[in-house]
């Protein structure tokens, strides 16, 4: 069973829903990443959601957009972000680290080489956003041969068929978007949110996690009481770029923005 998997039962075990915070590696500087991610673990976080950055970002809003170029502004590449992986774990042996990004920098490495390289450095699972399940047969066999996890979102728009077939191939945990649009865009309708997540789960037997649109302890809320993650990005990668001239301050104001939206979930599992 997945590292991912193991947390995911832990926590249901446990009547609690996973919070997820994401984060562009090497932003705003390669320093930053590796003791921002243990601060957020420390302030509640149970899995973390890492972006890779790449120069064509089509799901990401211009908050993420700007992250991704702060970090490629200093060279980081796949590469680099494993290596901040690799570092991560000499302290933290147990939280998931799932990479978000794009199918290029991947087929530029290779397929195999990929996932033994992320295998090697401690990652869990990978969220491609452009590769729909159609198209990803050799990524995934790729991974499933290093016991690596492949995410696959999915969206308001999604079909019953659609979301059959993300069921074949999905492992880990599934990732609704519930907001159209790209990541920071638009209104998130809780209600509307929830009579998807309920049809996703009469389908997919995997936890689902549930982004976009999640920017305070109040939305935070309402989302963990029907998902089994609650998934923030734009919202925490917002504060970062405020944080860019200070960025010392970066790893404990972040935790100190998660240990508010832990709290607000906190509530409503108990």
């Amino acid at each position: 069973m997945s590292r991912i998997a193991n947390r995911f039962d832990d926590l249901a075990r446990q009547g609690r829903t996973a919070l997820v915070p994401f984060v562009t590696a090497g932003d705003p500087h390669p320093d930053v990443t590796v003791p921002l991610m243990h601060a957020m673990v420390d302030a509640g976080a149970d899995l973390i959601e890492l972006g890779v950055p790449f120069s064509d970002p089509i799901a990401d809003g211009p908050v993420i957009q700007r992250a991704t170029e702060r970090a490629l502004a200093h060279g980081v590449s796949l590469t680099g972000v494993l290596a901040m992986v690799h570092r991560f774990r000499e302290r933290d042996a147990g939280t998931p680290v799932v990479l978000m990004g794009y199918l290029n920098p991947i087929e530029v490495m290779g397929y195999e080489c990929f996932a033994a390289a992320a295998q090697d450095a401690g990652v869990d699972g990978a969220l491609v956003v452009d590769v729909p399940p159609e198209e990803g047969g050799d990524l995934v066999a790729a991974l499933r041969a290093r016991g690596l996890d492949l995410v696959y979102l999915l969206a308001p728009t999604s079909t019953e068929t659609r979301i059959a077939r993300i069921g074949e191939v999905a492992s880990g945990f599934v990732y609704y978007v519930a907001v159209k649009g790209v990541t920071g865009a638009g209104h998130l309708d809780t209600d509307a949110a929830a009579e998807k997540v309920r049809a996703i789960k009469a389908r997919i037997p995997l936890p689902v996690g549930v982004g976009f649109g999640i920017k305070d302890p109040e939305s935070a809320a309402r989302v963990a009481g029907f998902a089994d993650a609650v998934i923030v990005g734009s919202a925490i990668v917002g504060r970062i770029e405020a944080l860019v001239q200070t960025p010392e301050r970066i790893p404990s104001e972040i935790a100190e923005f998660l240990g508010g939206l832990r709290t607000a979930i906190d509530r409503v599992d108990g």
